[in-house]
């Protein structure tokens, strides 16, 4: 997982192609928006954390930086 690909992912493309970009990669496919990693995998894992950090950004009304931590917070956890 980088961080400067899901920042820029969260910064130039809509909830929309994000999800959609998603669904092409999960479906082997070759989404329409360029999504930055090293395997099939990390690129799955940078457009599904731009989604859910632009998803919570629009529920919680709060930035960038704050849903980033708390995302990084979640996975810590999950992998704890």
């Amino acid at each position: 997982m980088k961080i400067p690909v899901i920042k820029q992912l969260v910064e130039n493309y809509s909830l929309e192609q994000l999800q959609k970009a998603e669904e092409a990669i999960a479906e082997e496919q070759t989404p329409e928006i360029e999504v930055k990693g090293k395997d099939e995998g990390e690129k799955l894992t940078h457009a599904y954390a731009a989604i859910w950090i632009l998803e919570q950004m629009e529920q919680n009304k709060t930035d960038f930086k704050t849903e980033l931590r708390n995302y990084t917070k979640k996975v810590r956890t999950s992998i704890s």
